[in-house]
C-alpha cells in the first residue's frame, strides 16, 4: 500500500497500476468545485498553486475549451445531471423548482440500471428534487466503500471552499477554510494582476488572492479523495473527471455569459487499458468544444450504455464519437430576486451575446451578490466618481442589444466588436447561429417566468410548453416581438401585438411600447386591464402612476409566486415603499423578501 503522500510521487502511479485488480467496467470518479475558473497551473497559469491537479493533468488531457452553459450553480448542474439545456426544461431560473417529465431522468439512474453504485456527496441544487432513483446514496457520508464487493461505481464529491461566500472572507473564517496551507501556498495580493474591470483597490486584490488560495485548499481537498482512491488500490481501475460547475466567483464572471462566466478546468484521467486510440493520453491538451451537458452522455459512453435520445448533449470520450461540437451555448435568465434575459453562443474564437432586455443595467442590485467585496469597491468608487476603466461600463444603466467578443484576444471580454465592419461576417453567422439553437432546442427564456410556470403546471411539464403543435411558428412570432421591444422599433409596430391572443406576445408589446415613448399612456394604461397579471404589471410599472401602483400591491396577492416577484420588483423599481410591500417581507417565497428588504433599505 502506498502511503499517503503516494499520489504526488510520479514514481507511485505505476506500481499502483501493476497491483490494481482488472475491472470488466471501468469504476467512475467525479469531483467537482465551485465558482472556478482555469485558474490552474496545468491550465498555464504560473500563479496557481495546485499541484494535486497539476499531476492528474499530466496522467490524463486537459480540455482547453470546456464550458458551463450558465453562469451560476442551480441552472448549470440541472444541465450536468440531465444532459439537457435549462432553458430546455425550464430550469434556467436560479433556484426555480421544476417537476421532471418522466420522460427525462437524471443519467445515474441509468448506471444504477446496469449495476453501478451511485454515490453524491453531496450538493445536488438541480433546480428539482433529486428522484429517488437517481442515487444510491446522496448525502455527506457517501462514499463508493460502502458499494458491493466488486460491484463498479460512479462517485460525486463537491468541494465548496471555493465558493464566492468563501472569497468574501476576511479573518479566523477564512483563516479555517485555508488552514492546510503552508507558507509557499499564500498569495501576494500586490503581485496578482487582476482582471480588467476589478477596481486596484486594496479589498478587490485581497479577494483576489484569496480566490487563488482558496482554489489551492480545494486542491488539498482533491487530494484527499485521490489518495483514497490509491489506498483502495482503484487507481488502474477509475476513470477520474475534475471539473468546476461554473467560472470565477466574482462580478462580470459569476451569473454572466462572458468566457470568465462559463469557461471551466475539465481534467480526465483515464487508464490505459479503458483508453480509446488517442483519447486521453498523458500530459495531453484537447481544444475541442465541450458543454457541460456532454458530461453525463460521455459517462454513459465510457460505461458502454445507450445515450437516451432525449439528451441534447454529446460524448467526448469512449467508443463511437459523433463530429465535435463546432459551438457552445450559454444562457442567464433569473438571477436571485432579479430578471435579466441574455443568451450566448461560441465557437472558441469569438463569443456572441444577445441582450433581449438591454434597458436593463448589468449590475442589477442582488442581495446576495452585494456582499461581496470587490462589487462594494465598485459602487464605493461609482458614489465618489472615481470608478474607471470596463468596471464602468458593467455599472452602467443599460447594455447594448449585442456584443461580439474575440475571446482569443480579449479573454475578459471588454472590447465589444458588434456592430464593426471588420467582423460583421462573424456576427452575422454567430446570431442566426443562436437563432437557430433558440428554435430547435425550444428555448424557453422568450416566455415570461411566472407564465412558464403556470402553463408547466397545467401541462404536467416545462418542457411540454413549446412541444405542442406549431411551436417553431410560435416562437419566431414570439422572438419577433421581443427582437421589436429590444431594437426600439417605433410604436405603431405593437398595436398589433397589444391584441396578440397570446399572453407572452402581449407582454413584449408592452415592454416595446415601453422602450418608444409614446406621447400619450393610453395604450399602456388599456394594458394594465389585461386578462392577463405579467401583463398588468408590466404596463404597471411603465406608467408607475399611484392607480399602477395600487394595481402592483394588488398583485402582490397573486398566488403565482413569480408574478409576485415582478410586482415587488416593479414596486421597488418605482420606489414605491408601501405597507403593501413591507408586508411582502413575509411572503413564502424567499426572493420576493429579497426585494421587499431592498426597498426599505433605500436610504
Amino acid at each position: 500500500m502506498q502511503s499517503r503522500r503516494g499520489f504526488l510521487s510520479s514514481a507511485a502511479w505505476p506500481l499502483i497500476g501493476a497491483r490494481a485488480a482488472a475491472a470488466a467496467r471501468p469504476n467512475i470518479l467525479w469531483i467537482s468545485c465551485e465558482d472556478t475558473g482555469p485558474q490552474l497551473g496545468c491550465y498555464g497559469d504560473a500563479r496557481a498553486v495546485t499541484p494535486v491537479l497539476d499531476r492528474l493533468a499530466s496522467q490524463g488531457v486537459c480540455y482547453t475549451r470546456a464550458h458551463t452553459v450558465a453562469g451560476v450553480c442551480a441552472p448549470s448542474r440541472s444541465g450536468i445531471i440531465t444532459g439537457m439545456y435549462p432553458s430546455t426544461l425550464g430550469s434556467q431560473y436560479m433556484r426555480c423548482r421544476i417537476e421532471l417529465p418522466p420522460e427525462v431522468r437524471c443519467f445515474p439512474e441509468y448506471l444504477r440500471q446496469a449495476g453501478y453504485y451511485c454515490t453524491n456527496n453531496s450538493k445536488t441544487d438541480y433546480n428539482f428534487p433529486p428522484p429517488a432513483g437517481a442515487w444510491d446514496e446522496s448525502s455527506g457520508k457517501a462514499h463508493w466503500r460502502k458499494r458491493a464487493p466488486g460491484q463498479p461505481f460512479f462517485s460525486v464529491f463537491n468541494i465548496l471552499c471555493t465558493h464566492e461566500g468563501q472569497v468574501r472572507l476576511r479573518g479566523a473564517k477564512y483563516e479555517a477554510v485555508t488552514a492546510r496551507l503552508g507558507p509557499g501556498e499564500r498569495q501576494d495580493p500586490a503581485r496578482l494582476p487582476l482582471p480588467p474591470y476589478y477596481p486596484n483597490t486594496p479589498e478587490s486584490r485581497r479577494d483576489w488572492a484569496n480566490y487563488y488560495e482558496l482554489i489551492t485548499a480545494m486542491d488539498h481537498q482533491a487530494g484527499d479523495r485521490l489518495k483514497e482512491l490509491d489506498q483502495d488500490g482503484l487507481l488502474d481501475d477509475t476513470i477520474v473527471f475534475f471539473w468546476g460547475d461554473h467560472g470565477v466567483g466574482l462580478p462580470r464572471a459569476k451569473r454572466w455569459v462572458y468566457e470568465a462566466s462559463t469557461h471551466v478546468p475539465l481534467i480526465v484521467r483515464i487508464p490505459e487499458k479503458f483508453r480509446q486510440a488517442g483519447q486521453a493520453k498523458p500530459g495531453s491538451q484537447d481544444g475541442r468544444l465541450v458543454s457541460f451537458i456532454d458530461l453525463g452522455p460521455t459517462v454513459l459512453n465510457l460505461a458502454g450504455l445507450e445515450i437516451p435520445s432525449h439528451m441534447q448533449g454529446q460524448p467526448f470520450l469512449g467508443p463511437k464519437l459523433p463530429t465535435p461540437r463546432r459551438y457552445i451555448f450559454a444562457a442567464r435568465d433569473r438571477m436571485d430576486e432579479r430578471y435579466d434575459t441574455i443568451r450566448a453562443v461560441s465557437d472558441g474564437h469569438y463569443r456572441y451575446i444577445r441582450n433581449f432586455e438591454p434597458w436593463k443595467p448589468w449590475a442589477q442590485p442582488l442581495t446576495y451578490a452585494e456582499q461581496g467585496n470587490v462589487l462594494k469597491e465598485m459602487r464605493r468608487l461609482q458614489k465618489a466618481g472615481k470608478l474607471t476603466g470596463p468596471a464602468v461600463a458593467f455599472l452602467a444603466d443599460r447594455k447594448p442589444v449585442e456584443e461580439l467578443y474575440d475571446v482569443r484576444e480579449d479573454p475578459w471580454c471588454i472590447r465589444n466588436l458588434a456592430g464593426a465592419a471588420a467582423h460583421r461576417t462573424v456576427e452575422a453567422r454567430l446570431r442566426k447561429t443562436l437563432d437557430d439553437w433558440m428554435i430547435e432546442t425550444r428555448d424557453l427564456g422568450l416566455i415570461p417566468e411566472p407564465v412558464v410556470a403556470e402553463r408547466g403546471t397545467r401541462l404536467g411539464s416545462r418542457l411540454a410548453i413549446l412541444q405542442q403543435a406549431g411551436a417553431e411558428d410560435y416562437m419566431r412570432r414570439l422572438r419577433a416581438a421581443a427582437d421589436k421591444a429590444n431594437r426600439g422599433a417605433p410604436v405603431e409596430a405593437f398595436a398589433p401585438r397589444m391584441r396578440d391572443p397570446d399572453e407572452a406576445i402581449r407582454y413584449w408589446a408592452v415592454m416595446g411600447m415601453a422602450q418608444a415613448r409614446p406621447k400619450s399612456l393610453a395604450g399602456l394604461r388599456e394594458a394594465m386591464k389585461d386578462p392577463s397579471a405579467v401583463v398588468r404589471v408590466a404596463a404597471a410599472r411603465e406608467v408607475g402612476d399611484p392607480e399602477a401602483a395600487a394595481l402592483l400591491e394588488k398583485e402582490l396577492a397573486n398566488p403565482n409566486e413569480w408574478l409576485r416577484l415582478r410586482a415587488a420588483i416593479a414596486l421597488d423599481e418605482l420606489g414605491v415603499a408601501s405597507e403593501a410591500l413591507r408586508n411582502a417581507a413575509r411572503d413564502t417565497n424567499e426572493y420576493v423578501r429579497r426585494i421587499a428588504a431592498h426597498a426599505f433599505a433605500r436610504p
